[in-house]
């Protein structure tokens, strides 16, 4: 696969991804030089993604704490990102652990969680938690 170059507009609509590597893609060039900071919280309250059994969608949120070593997750990127799962079928389980592969393979950051907490739908709430950290 060759890398293809993509840059999110600076102003105006954003475009909606075409898929989850495209979005991951704007994750990596999108990326800047972390400032002296020790640690970095972004919390989407409005994510989306299909549920894998029935289609039906599943409301919720996405919770992103990490501590930069290198590089600084861009939020226009990161709502690109999270953009890609609307259509997506997958468990809250897997998103959480998904999200957290992706950002840490892009970002290589010292330490990163993610939660993704899913709505209540049948009278059921979800929320899954997954760490990621570089092994010393």
């Amino acid at each position: 696969m060759t890398k293809v170059d993509y840059y999110l507009p600076r102003s105006g609509p954003m475009p909606r991804p075409k898929s989850i590597e495209e979005a991951i893609q704007a994750i990596k060039q999108e990326a800047f030089p972390a400032p002296p900071v020790q640690r970095v919280r972004l919390h989407a309250k409005e994510f989306t993604a299909v549920c894998p059994r029935t289609g039906q969608p599943d409301f919720g949120e996405v919770i992103v704490e990490y501590e930069p070593n290198r590089l600084c997750l861009e939020s226009k990127a990161f709502k690109f990102y999270l953009w890609a799962f609307r259509d997506e079928g997958a468990y809250c389980e897997s998103l959480a652990a998904r999200i957290a592969d992706d950002l840490f393979e892009a970002l290589q950051p010292r330490f990163i969680r993610v939660v993704v907490k899913q709505y209540a739908r049948g009278g059921i709430e979800l929320e899954a938690e997954a760490i990621r950290k570089i092994q010393e």
